[in-house]
């Protein structure tokens, strides 16, 4: 199967139902007014350390946690925040885990980027760039080896793309057929580099060409076109014929993280891109067009939202700072059997 484009925004397709829209509206909406809330307690300074918001790019991770199936799992770079609330775990939990508290999912000792829930399959937040791809690489591997048809969605970015351990992972995963979706997010910028500038081959889909994996480039801004994309993937290394790659071409609002005022960019560059292809408002569009929902009942779901997020902020505040007795737990792991 060759690398392949993927055309423009999409129209509701006939098996898409308002119900199924409705709840993308939700969970993107959800993202954002998360990370909206992210951003202000990290700007009173409830929130240390680096924090990079995932505002703009909700489509991607919504779009293919719609195709996932239980026991399918999921690994991320640092701007994770997006990916745990899609793929089910607590806002509580997570607000408590950015601002250090005991409440976290971490205890409140991981942070922004290093918080984990394997009752959801989420296997982080990596602050080291591209140092998810091995390891979901090996998640991958123990799936193959335990004879399952789950998948490990692995989430990198368009700067991640360029780092060695990416082509190593690549060759060791088509090598042994291992059931893995590469899914590059490609948001235009790594840091403050543009893509153009960076890499060689800009088309970041056509990188695993040289080790036969298909590659297919999406409109990252449309959740219907990744959900599409994510099931033409899934059903693809499902089967038993290896890895594939999906590069996503999104776009970040914000700047890298909280302390980036993203001056390598125009103002009206950003604003070209909220005003024509923001994935909230085109869901938001085909509701109200397709009369799936009103206004009024899409400012009820915002009004909702708000208040679950408000919660999750209340709740992080509420929560007390992690024991000093926490300093040594959580860093050896038991292995079972020994030498005989």
């Amino acid at each position: 199967m060759a690398a392949r484009k993927t055309s423009g925004k999409s129209a509701a397709s006939p098996n898409t139902s308002g119900e199924e829209l409705l709840e993308f509206y939700r969970e993107m909406l959800l993202i954002r007014r998360f990370e909206e809330k992210a951003g202000q307690l990290y700007g009173m300074g409830l929130i240390g350390g680096f924090c990079h918001l995932y505002i703009g790019q909700e489509a991607v991770v919504v779009g293919l946690e719609a195709v996932a199936r239980e026991g399918d799992k999921r690994i991320t770079s640092y701007r994770d925040h997006g990916h745990m609330l899609a793929c089910g775990m607590d806002p509580k939990g997570v607000m408590a885990e950015l601002t250090g508290r005991a409440g976290g999912y971490s205890k409140g000792k991981g942070g922004s980027m290093h918080m984990f829930s394997r009752e959801k399959h989420f296997y982080g937040g990596h602050g080291i760039v591209g140092a998810q791809v091995p390891i979901g690489t090996g998640l991958a591997f123990a799936d193959k080896y335990r004879g399952n048809d789950n998948v490990t969605f692995t989430y990198f970015g368009d700067g991640a793309a360029n780092q060695g351990q990416v082509y190593e992972s690549f060759n060791m995963a088509e090598l042994w057929q291992l059931p893995v979706i590469y899914v590059i997010e490609n948001n235009q910028y790594a840091m403050g580099t543009a893509v153009t500038r960076a890499s060689s081959t800009p088309e970041l889909y056509t990188r695993g060409e040289a080790f036969n994996i298909p590659g297919e480039q999406v409109d990252g801004m449309d959740v219907l076109a990744v959900r599409d994309a994510g099931r033409r993937a899934a059903e693809f290394v499902r089967a038993g014929k290896g890895p594939y790659i999906l590069e996503m071409k999104t776009y970040r609002y914000r700047g890298h993280s909280m302390s980036d005022p993203a001056k390598y960019r125009t103002r009206e560059e950003v604003q070209k891109v909220r005003a024509e292809r923001d994935a909230i408002d085109h869901v938001r569009d085909l509701l109200l067009t397709g009369k799936h929902a009103d206004e009024a009942a899409l400012k009820e779901i915002d009004k909702e939202i708000k208040a679950v997020v408000n919660e999750a902020a209340e709740f992080a505040r509420e929560s007390p700072e992690p024991d000093l007795s926490e300093l040594w737990t959580d860093i050896y792991a038991e292995a079972a059997g020994g030498a005989e």
